[in-house]
């Protein structure tokens, strides 16, 4: 099925573009969210209006999000969480985690706009990305740092290092007799 795209959809095209697609995916998820029009002769006919208006309106989100990028653009993120001695994490730092943080920050930012591929699991420093538009992207830093300061040995552990010396003389004496 034929159909003209109203958004701007990652995999199938941009703004004003005819595209086929399944009819399925065309008559059960884009045209009953207004993401595309089908196109039919009367709507192929209004084509040229159509892209007009989808371009007032792109340029008015391009604007929108240049000045977004510029506000997000060299901002820092640091999150404390429990890790382990390998500087593994118990748990991760997600999209929406980012997102929340950048919230708390006085910055909006939609989940699905921050491009991480999958979740942090290690301690560190990460540059992530942010895609405000097709075309305009800030990077942020998104520092990770151990719960309660850097991993120090169990007290435990020097407990069990000190005794396992002694056992090592009494089995000497033990044979001697």
């Amino acid at each position: 099925m034929k159909i003209i795209l109203q958004e701007n959809l990652e995999k199938l095209g941009t703004r004003g573009e005819i595209v086929e697609v399944a009819e399925g995916y065309a008559r059960n998820y884009l045209l009953p969210r207004k993401i595309a029009l089908p196109a039919t002769p009367g709507n192929l006919k209004q084509l040229e209006r159509i892209r007009t208006r989808l371009a007032k309106i792109e340029a008015q989100e391009h604007a929108t999000a240049s000045q977004a990028a510029a506000a997000i653009s060299g901002a820092t993120i640091s999150f404390e969480r429990k890790a382990g001695q390998t500087d593994q994490l118990f748990g991760s730092v997600t999209a929406a985690d980012i997102a929340e943080a950048l919230a708390a920050q006085g910055i909006e930012v939609d989940k699905r706009k921050v491009a991480l591929a999958e979740p942090i699991k290690v301690l560190g420093e990460y540059d992530v990305a942010i895609k405000l538009h097709h075309n305009v992207a800030a990077n942020i830093k998104v520092v990770v740092t151990r719960e309660g300061g850097p991993l120090e040995p169990a007290p435990e552990a020097k407990a069990e290092a000190a005794p396992a010396a002694e056992p090592a003389s009494e089995p000497a004496e033990s044979a001697g007799e």
